[in-house]
């Protein structure tokens, strides 16, 4: 069944209703009965996880994958006791239970992290739904969020920025100054450089295009790659807004 549709609420919404609960395990989840639980790219125990903690939810935002049967969800809590910025992407079967979770959650000390300017810029975006005439296929969007993960390890690869193009990296956002100018390209890194293990979720809708991967570099103690997350808006062919969360292994990953 596709998650848009599913009994109990959407897919998205269980998850949030979940969190601010704290109850993993309750009817809001409805898990299969070998569901796997992934925080920060580490298998385990839901009964453990994060999702046991009653978070008061700011702000939130989901993608249906019809598809892949699929949502992708972006949890803002910054006025939490305990401040996060979460990224969960869940899997459904065909039963509407859902077959996997996986979750990017930063706080404290992660990349960039601000929960409070993250939310304050999440919410002056415009993530409405596209008119159908007018929507991107899944080819498009997918292609639009390689294209910019690839340029980061190769300058010559063209990226289709739209202007304006604004990133939300943590809590730092580059289309304050100038809402209007292209503020998304990122600098090339240094070789050799490939970002590894991109798992997608794609909303045809709203344009919308998750990618989970390992971001290689910036963590200097995972030199390989840390769990990691761009949340991509795509109008027209091109880029709108970028999200970013990544989760650092020391503090803003010694740098």
């Amino acid at each position: 069944m596709h998650p848009r549709n599913a009994p109990g609420g959407h897919g998205g919404i269980r998850e949030v209703r979940a969190q601010i609960a704290g109850l993993p395990n309750s009817s809001m989840t409805a898990l299969a009965s070998n569901a796997s639980y992934v925080e920060n790219d580490m298998a385990m125990d839901i009964s453990k996880g994060v999702l046991t903690q009653a978070v008061t939810v700011d702000f939130n935002r989901s993608l249906y994958d019809t598809t892949q049967c699929a949502t992708f969800t972006e949890l803002s809590a910054a006025t939490n006791q305990h401040p996060y910025v979460i990224h969960t992407r869940m899997l459904f079967g065909t039963d509407d239970k859902i077959t996997a979770i996986q979750s990017v959650i930063a706080d404290a000390g992660d990349w960039a992290f601000n929960a409070t300017g993250q939310l304050y810029w999440n919410k002056k975006e415009n993530w409405d739904p596209i008119p159908e005439a007018k929507r991107d296929s899944r080819t498009v969007i997918k292609a639009a969020g390689d294209a910019y993960l690839d340029s980061w390890g190769d300058g010559t690869v063209k990226v289709p920025y739209g202007t304006p193009c604004a990133r939300l990296e943590g809590g730092s956002y580059t289309g304050g100054s100038n809402p209007t100018a292209n503020t998304c390209k990122m600098p090339e890194f240094p070789k050799p450089f490939k970002i590894t293990n991109r798992r997608y979720i794609i909303d045809e809708e709203l344009g919308g295009l998750d990618i989970f991967n390992d971001f290689p570099f910036i963590d200097k103690t995972k030199p390989d790659g840390t769990p990691s997350t761009n949340f991509i808006r795509v109008e027209g062919g091109m880029i709108r807004y970028i999200h970013e969360v990544t989760v650092c292994s020391t503090r803003n990953c010694g740098r």
